[in-house]
C-alpha cells in the first residue's frame, strides 16, 4: 500500500489494543520513514480527534515507533516526535480514566528510563501531565491519599512559581526550536551544496523559496527560546536580589542580637559584683579564712630521721627483718649433789623451821613409819649456827624501830 494520508488514517483508525495490531502497524509506519514528519502530524491529529478508549493505542503506538528507530539507529521518527509528542500524550492523558492515566505514566517511565527522547523533551512531557493533575486537584477535593503520579501544588513555593513558570516555557520553545533549526541547517545544507547537480531556474527558485521559509521558521522558533530564556534569567535574577536584601536584613538582625547579648552579660556582671560587695559589707568578719598549707602525701625519706654517722645495719635481699640468732639450749648442764653445794646456798633456821611444820630439807623415810627424818648432812645446831642472828636482838634497843603493835606481839 503506498503512503497516503488517507492510509495513515485508515491505519491508525483500525488499531487495537492487542501487541500483534501495534506491531504492525508501527512496522508500516517505519517503513516509510521519508514521512515521518508527515505521519506524526497524522498522529497528532488523530490523537486530538480520537476517544478517550482510542488514545491510549495510539500513545503505545507512538512508542513502539520511538523505541525501534532507537534500536536501529534510524532517528527519523525522534525527530519528527520529539515537538509534538508532550501534546499529543497530554491530550490523551487529561480526559482519561485513573486505570489509563497509570499506563500513560508507565509508558512515560519507560521512555524516561530508556532514555528514547532528550532530557528537555521528557521533562517537558512530565510538566505537562503534572500540571493537569494539578488543574484536577484544584477544581476537586482530593481523594483520600491523592493521586499516584500527581504532585502538590503547594510543593512549588510561592517565590519560586514565577521562575518554574519561565523554566517550563523555555523548556517548551527549546523543544520546538531544535528539529525546527535541525530541519532548517539541513535543508540548507542539501541547496547550498556545490555539488549537487542544478535544477531548472524556476524549481531551483522554488527551492530556494521553501528553504526560506523554512530557514524563517527556525529563526521564529530560536528568537521564541531567547525570549523565553531571557524571561528566565529576569526572574532568578529578580529572586537572587530578593534573596540578597533577605540576607542582608538578617545579616544585621544577627549583629544587633550579639550586641544586645553582650549588653546583657555586661549588666549581670555588674548586678552579681553589686551582690558581692553589698554581703561583704554587711559581713566584714565573715571573711574566708587562708587555706592552710597541705601537708605532703608522700612521706620524708629515712636518711632524713636517721642521724648522721650511723652504721648501716644488715640488709637482706629478701626483704625480711633481721633477726638475732640465740644460742641453743638443748643440752644443759646436770645440778650438782646436795651435798656439795655452797654455803650461799644452805637455807637459815626461818628456811627450815616454820611453826613446827616441816622444813625443806627433811624427808619421810620408810623405816620411820612416816615420821621425818633429816638427813646427816643438814643436821646443824640451831644455836650455834644463828648466834650472831640472836645477838641483834639481844639489846632492847634494837626494837625501838618496830612498831608498837609488832612489840606487844613479840611480848607475848
Amino acid at each position: 500500500m503506498s503512503y497516503t494520508d488517507d492510509a495513515v488514517k485508515a491505519k491508525l483508525s483500525a488499531l487495537n489494543d492487542t501487541q500483534e495490531a501495534i506491531v504492525t502497524v508501527s512496522q508500516w509506519v517505519m517503513f516509510h520513514r521519508r514521512y515521518a514528519d508527515r505521519t506524526a502530524q497524522i498522529w497528532l491529529e488523530k490523537m486530538k480527534d480520537s476517544h478517550a478508549s482510542k488514545r491510549l493505542n495510539l500513545v503505545y503506538l507512538a512508542n513502539e515507533v520511538c523505541q525501534q528507530s532507537k534500536a536501529r539507529k534510524k532517528e527519523d521518527f525522534i525527530r519528527a516526535f520529539s515537538p509534538i509528542i508532550a501534546e499529543g500524550i497530554a491530550a490523551a492523558y487529561k480526559g482519561a480514566s485513573m486505570d489509563v492515566q497509570q499506563k500513560i505514566r508507565r509508558v512515560i517511565e519507560v521512555l524516561r528510563s530508556r532514555h528514547i527522547f532528550d532530557f528537555s523533551v521528557q521533562q517537558n512531557i512530565e510538566a505537562r501531565l503534572d500540571e493537569i493533575d494539578r488543574s484536577r486537584s484544584t477544581g476537586k477535593k482530593a481523594a483520600l491519599g491523592g493521586s499516584l503520579f500527581a504532585a502538590s501544588a503547594s510543593s512549588v513555593p510561592p517565590d519560586f512559581q514565577p521562575a518554574v513558570n519561565a523554566h517550563a516555557s523555555l523548556t517548551k520553545a527549546e523543544v520546538l526550536a531544535k528539529p525546527a533549526v535541525t530541519n532548517a541547517q539541513s535543508e540548507y545544507m542539501r541547496q547550498m551544496d556545490p555539488n549537487a547537480p542544478v535544477p531548472t531556474p524556476p524549481v531551483h527558485a522554488a527551492r530556494l523559496s521553501a528553504l526560506i521559509k523554512t530557514l524563517a521558521n527556525a529563526e521564529g522558533a530560536v528568537a521564541e527560546s531567547i525570549k523565553a530564556r531571557r524571561a528566565l534569567l529576569d526572574g532568578l535574577e529578580r529572586l537572587v536580589h530578593q534573596q540578597k536584601e533577605s540576607l542582608q536584613r538578617d545579616e544585621a538582625k544577627a549583629a544587633e542580637i550579639a550586641v544586645q547579648a553582650t549588653n546583657a552579660e555586661e549588666k549581670r556582671r555588674e548586678i552579681e559584683n553589686s551582690i558581692m560587695r553589698g554581703l561583704s559589707a554587711e559581713h566584714p568578719g565573715l571573711e574566708e579564712p587562708e587555706r592552710p598549707d597541705t601537708e605532703p602525701l608522700t612521706p620524708p625519706p629515712v636518711e632524713s630521721l636517721t642521724p648522721v654517722g650511723t652504721p648501716k645495719g644488715f640488709v637482706t635481699t629478701t626483704g625480711a627483718d633481721v633477726v638475732q640468732e640465740q644460742p641453743n639450749t638443748f643440752f644443759e648442764p646436770a645440778p650438782p649433789p646436795y651435798n656439795e653445794l655452797p654455803d650461799s646456798f644452805v637455807p637459815g633456821i626461818g628456811a627450815y623451821v616454820s611453826n613446827g611444820g616441816v622444813g625443806q630439807g627433811r624427808h619421810l623415810s620408810p623405816e620411820s613409819n612416816g615420821a621425818s627424818v633429816e638427813p646427816e648432812g643438814k643436821r646443824r645446831k640451831i644455836h650455834s649456827a644463828n648466834t650472831d642472828e640472836l645477838d641483834a636482838f639481844a639489846d632492847d634497843t634494837s626494837m625501838g624501830e618496830i612498831d608498837a603493835d609488832v612489840e606487844e606481839m613479840l611480848g607475848k
